[in-house]
């Protein structure tokens, strides 16, 4: 036993050493500045492909609400207050219609990593059944119109709008709002849904700007030059050689395309990710026939217990993710297994994650023919150090002979670009098209960065209020900020389904707007008190993740190796956060609202 014993910790500490070795071949000095906004001289990455530019007169009317941002999270909140009565009310994005990250995202292969049934949400509301387990992504862009559709959302609904200041009239306790269409209007109630998954961001690799070839982002995909369709079909790229740059999530989906498609195929890859079974298949008739009413609440639930650790009676969904449960708890927030000490614990998390890793690995060189290319292809950290990835032709596409891997982890990724070339060292690779799959400015709301200044009462900024961190009653509103609610996973709850996240916040602002409504409440605005006390409530239940993030390997999960501390979501878990909201709306809200005059606690 004792033999065995060392065997596992020595096989242990090998793998720590390589782990290390391998994130430190990858961390830069730039960190998360190597990577550029679509905006000023390289804005036209963001531009919208999709919906044609209409001119308008600026507003200068008056909404009950605006709700900013026409992703799963505004659609949501939008459909929860038609329900508690609110006919004034206006949805506005940047987009050219809804959807948010699926209307952006249209590119070959796109769908969801989540299974449908769990992910798109209001599918008994709106009378829609996916057709796939995965959902392709017009299905569920889609599925995001039904939901403006049956909710009559459109109506006063505005596009290709960005709002750019808030402010708060005190004479009239209602917001002034003014955007990039010169629009001035007013609202009583604003919430602010813009998301994370829509802003891309570039590499900044010196001379990109030189290149002479074709580029776009994949978030904007250029069909018009690809030709084809999200099916795949990229017949204008039979006499190209192409370039993809990243290996993420979006990689995953777009290489076996692009590589099916084009005379070649270079891959530059940074970091690997893990790629599991997808196990892709279509809806059974059958199972649909057999669903009874509150199907979808029931399998959402489930699964959300499920990966926080939750007691339940049958796991109803069975996929990658219920499949690694303990292992996403070393990162994503849940219930803790407390039989054991925590260094007990942690050592046997551990030995469980290195026998996932070692099964993803093994599966690489079953699959992938070429040695070297399988050594490379080969992801070397902790599980959820990135995104988990799942697919059943990534990897197979690496056999083709048009299709090469660039490893880019020792010259500190692409080194620049000419003309006509991307270099990765002192290698140059000509090209003529430059896909872009490098993803978003993840975690960074026009609120948090300052694009959308927002000033509160007596001209208190909500970045000043938040200075030296976010300030907020259960992560939506803040103090001296009134009638102003947000949607994030900031001093809230996180899961990997966050389009179920999405649909409890929506509920809950929809339940304390109705509230507000009911009692005639002049504006709603959390105490001091109590938001001071949920402040230290997230700081002392935060789960202690530095030691875990410092190990990882570099990417957007630790701010490219620079965020070691744990986040700002609610660290016990989205079941419990979920259950302290609703006894909190049943006893009273009186955090909140005292008495039917509205007065707020100061």
């Amino acid at each position: 036993m004792a033999d065995a014993t060392d065997s596992e910790n020595h096989r242990l500490e090998l793998a720590r050493e390589r782990y290390r070795a391998e994130r430190d071949r990858r961390a830069r000095p730039d960190a998360a500045t190597q990577y550029h906004p679509a905006t000023g001289e390289f804005g036209y990455y963001a531009k919208d492909p999709y919906t044609a530019w209409v001119d308008r007169e600026p507003l200068t009317d008056q909404v009950e609400v605006l709700v900013i941002g026409a992703g799963f999270g505004g659609l949501l909140t939008s459909s929860r207050l038609r329900e508690a009565g609110v006919t004034s009310l206006r949805l506005m994005d940047e987009a050219g219609d809804v959807g948010g990250t699926w209307y952006w995202n249209r590119y070959p292969g796109v769908r969801c990593d989540i299974e449908s049934y769990v992910y798109m949400p209001l599918l008994e509301e709106v009378g829609t059944i996916p057709s796939e387990r995965y959902a392709p992504g017009e299905e569920i862009r889609q599925h995001a119109v039904a939901i403006a559709e049956h909710y009559n959302l459109y109506r006063d609904a505005v596009f290709h709008t960005r709002a750019t200041g808030l402010r708060w009239d005190e004479e009239e306790d209602e917001w002034v709002v003014q955007t990039d269409r010169d629009d001035q209007f007013r609202a009583k109630f604003v919430i602010t849904s813009s998301g994370t998954l829509t802003q891309p961001k570039l590499p900044g690799i010196p001379g990109i700007e030189k290149f002479r070839g074709h580029t776009f982002h994949t978030s904007r995909w250029d069909y018009g030059y690809t030709g084809g369709t999200a099916s795949g079909g990229l017949i204008r790229l039979a006499d190209k050689r192409v370039a993809v740059v990243g290996t993420g999530a979006t990689g995953l989906q777009v290489i076996p395309h692009v590589g099916e498609d084009a005379r070649e195929l270079l891959v530059f890859q940074r970091t690997p990710s893990t790629v599991d079974v997808r196990d892709n298949r279509p809806t059974d008739p059958a199972w649909v026939a057999s669903l009874s009413h509150g199907w979808q609440r029931e399998r959402m639930e489930n699964f959300l217990a499920v990966l926080a650790g939750e007691p339940v009676e049958e796991v109803l969904v069975h996929d990658g993710w219920t499949k690694t449960i303990d292992l996403q708890r070393q990162f994503l927030s849940g219930a803790v297994d407390t039989s054991l000490p925590a260094e007990e614990r942690e050592l046997r998390d551990e030995r469980a994650d290195l026998e996932t890793m070692d099964r993803l690995r093994a599966r690489i060189d079953h699959v992938v023919q070429d040695s070297a290319t399988a050594a490379a292809l080969k992801p070397w950290y902790r599980y959820m150090c990135k995104r988990p990835g799942f697919s059943d032709t990534y990897l197979p596409t690496f056999n083709r002979p048009n299709v090469h891997l660039v490893d880019t982890a020792d010259a500190g990724g692409i080194t620049r670009m000419t003309e006509t070339e991307v270099w990765v060292g002192d290698t140059a690779y000509e090209v003529d098209c430059v896909i872009f799959a490098t993803g978003f400015e993840v975690g960074i709301s026009g609120v948090m960065s300052g694009a959308l200044p927002v000033v509160g009462r007596g001209g208190w900024t909500l970045l000043e209020a938040w200075a030296e961190g976010p300030r907020t009653l259960h992560g939506f509103s803040s103090h001296g900020f009134p009638n102003l609610f947000h949607l994030s996973a900031i001093q809230n709850a996180n899961s990997v389904n966050f389009a179920h996240i999405l649909l409890e916040q929506a509920e809950h602002i929809a339940a304390v707007i109705a509230r507000g409504r009911e009692a005639g409440a002049r504006y709603l605005e959390p105490s001091e008190d109590a938001q001071e006390a949920w402040v230290r409530t997230v700081r002392e239940t935060a789960a202690d993740t530095k030691a875990f993030l410092t190990e990882c390997t570099p990417g957007y999960y630790n701010g490219e190796g620079t965020r070691q501390a744990g986040g700002n979501s609610y660290s016990p878990g989205p079941i419990s956060f979920h259950r302290l909201l609703r006894a909190w709306r049943e006893e009273g809200m009186n955090d909140m609202l005292v008495g039917a005059d509205a007065e707020v606690v100061r």
